[in-house]
């Protein structure tokens, strides 16, 4: 390719047009999203790095038949991104940001070759934080590292509209991860993964996953916090929803200092992760609600049916259903309905309802049988003797009324691990099992809306988004609707993995976040191929167009072939069956 076939024709300060003086001699070499570099000056040793935004064209034809045809000429535009030099010792180095070219200018322009490409991704680049999954899109030799420290110790995003891969790349970066290792050993790496798949379909791509979904789910009620439990069990736009509120936090706060008398009960608050007994929570309330207050001289405290008084509350409330005295009987000159007498029929009927709900078994059958390690165990891959990478939660089955809170819950512990464990390290700033959190469809439960079902799983991600980092716990977050997340969890992304987006509000929201104003790469998010995706972001050198790599093992993500289908026999369905599963999917 004839260099001297370019000529700069325009400059400011960060974009270059260029003339190409005879299009015939080029034949497919470069396109829009191809990379040129452009001498500084006639050392050749440093050179302004440029990509091509656009092009125009220029119809140099005249009306008079008396004049020779002359063929189209072609200007490109160039978006300047950065500096490629090459030091004293021969070493060539990249740096960020451009601040134009030199006047007058200089021809020589050229397109970068495999070696410069070699040259500029890897001159920041130890060889142990090498991390590939990718390969340049317009020239697939060339593979495209990224920082594998940057990149997975500050929280990263992978968009894109169905259809695009976003599965794929999913489950290729997280089966590349796992199988990486800095010397000669066997078994598992130290790698920990907790992927929350809404509509499972990683399992398969996962050989050894510790797969938790809701037939294996336990999760116990009781180490829910006071925003869980709450939105588990109160109703929120109730009238009386603060009575309850204030209610059931007592009741469980002296039920588990009741089923912990061994603990400090001064260190045992609403929220501690202890034992309680929800049964006997729902008998107290039954009790307060049907109370009635003895109001002879020296009374004022509850009294039952056969007219004895019950001065402290706690000693049979628990265990006891109450009958109390009766104010339509010839003792009602001597009773008077409790302060909540009636106030909490709605109330009780809910906390029935939940706690005898077949599809929430996993949060109240047998857990009793469950310690706080047996669920951090089950959570982090140390289940029983075995261990896994990875733990896939199949949220698939989760009744959606709860999908929230699990969430949450799940979220909250690992974060709250994360930061015991970097405290027990005595200050050190390593963390020597760091981990990452997946979210799939992560628009489903970190919404930008201020509804209450989605309080609990936005109030603990956005922690970690705001935390996590200091303790060794960093997000991924994968999503279809960028512009419907919020934006507290999504600004706190230090890199993105951008693919084929269609709708005009998701793309104008990445514009808006992305760190890099490129703007002839990121206008080409509505028309890139399945597979394709723009990485930006301060794991990666320079700002890639790339082909991500297939996955060894690939999700059960696959579209569904209708019409090949549809051209087949008609098949007979067995709708028995499938209504009987439907109808036992809580077992």
């Amino acid at each position: 390719m004839d260099s001297e076939n370019f000529k700069i024709v325009g400059v400011s300060k960060s974009i270059v047009s260029i003339e190409i003086l005879d299009p015939n001699q080029f034949d497919g070499q470069f396109s829009v999203g191809s990379y040129i570099k452009i001498p500084h000056d006639i050392s050749g040793s440093k050179f302004i790095i440029g990509i091509i935004s656009d092009y125009r064209v220029k119809n140099m034809s005249s009306d008079d038949p008396q004049v020779t045809e002359l063929g189209p000429e072609f200007i490109i535009q160039v978006d300047l991104i950065g500096s490629y030099i090459k030091d004293t010792g021969g070493e060539y180095r990249f740096d960020r940001g451009s601040h134009g070219i030199p006047l007058p200018p200089n021809n020589g322009i050229e397109l970068l070759n495999v070696t410069d490409f070699d040259n500029i991704f890897s001159c920041k680049l130890n060889s142990e934080e090498r991390f590939v999954f990718s390969k340049l899109a317009q020239e697939l030799d060339v593979n495209v590292p990224v920082n594998g420290n940057s990149f997975f110790n500050k929280h990263f995003a992978i968009i894109g509209s169905t259809g695009s891969g976003k599965s794929h790349v999913v489950a290729n970066i997280l089966q590349k991860a796992m199988i990486a290792k800095d010397s000669e050993f066997t078994g598992l790496n130290n790698s920990h993964i907790v992927l929350f798949d809404i509509h499972g379909e990683y399992s398969e791509a996962f050989n050894g996953a510790n797969l938790i979904d809701h037939s294996t789910m336990k999760i116990p009620y009781w180490l829910f916090d006071s925003d869980e439990l709450a939105d588990l069990f109160i109703e929120s736009s109730e009238s009386n929803s603060h009575n309850q509120i204030s209610q059931f936090r007592y009741a469980v706060t002296e039920n588990k200092k009741v089923h912990n008398s061994d603990s400090d009960q001064s260190k045992i608050y609403f929220d501690s992760p202890v034992q309680f007994k929800i049964d006997e929570v729902i008998q107290y309330i039954k009790n307060i609600n049907n109370e009635v207050v003895g109001k002879l001289e020296g009374e004022g405290v509850p009294k039952d049916s056969d007219g004895n008084l019950i001065p402290e509350r706690l000693d049979r409330y628990f265990t006891e259903s109450i009958e109390f005295c009766e104010q339509s009987s010839a003792a009602a000159k001597k009773a008077s309905a409790g302060p909540y007498k009636g106030d909490f029929e709605r109330f009780i009927l809910r906390l029935e309802t939940t706690v005898r709900n077949p599809r929430l078994s996993f949060l109240f059958d047998d857990v009793d049988q469950f310690s706080m390690e047996d669920v951090l165990r089950t959570l982090l891959g140390y289940k029983d003797s075995s261990k896994s990478n990875i733990t896939v939660i199949d949220l698939s089955g989760i009744p959606f009324e709860v999908l929230s809170i699990i969430v949450s819950f799940i979220t909250r512990m690992i974060f709250e691990f994360g930061y015991y464990y970097k405290k027990q390290m005595s200050g050190s700033d390593q963390c020597e099992a760091p981990i990452l959190l997946v979210y799939e469809e992560a628009h489903k439960y970190v919404p930008r809306s201020d509804l209450v079902r989605y309080r609990a799983s936005r109030s603990a991600i956005e922690r970690v988004a705001k935390e996590g980092r200091k303790y060794g716990v960093t997000l991924g977050i994968v999503s279809q609707r960028p512009s419907e997340i919020s934006e507290t969890i999504f600004s706190q992304c230090n890199n993105f993995i951008a693919m084929r987006l269609t709708n005009p509000d998701d793309q104008n929201y990445v514009k808006r976040l992305l760190p890099d104003t490129l703007e002839g790469l990121t206008d080409s998010l509505s028309s890139l191929k399945s597979g394709e995706a723009l990485i930006i972001g301060e794991s990666i050198v320079l700002p890639s167009l790339v082909k991500i790599d297939f996955p060894d093992i690939a999700p059960s993500s696959a579209d569904i072939p209708y019409f090949d289908e549809w051209k087949l026999q008609w098949k007979n369905v067995d709708i028995p069956s499938i209504l009987e599963s439907w109808s036992n999917k809580s077992s």
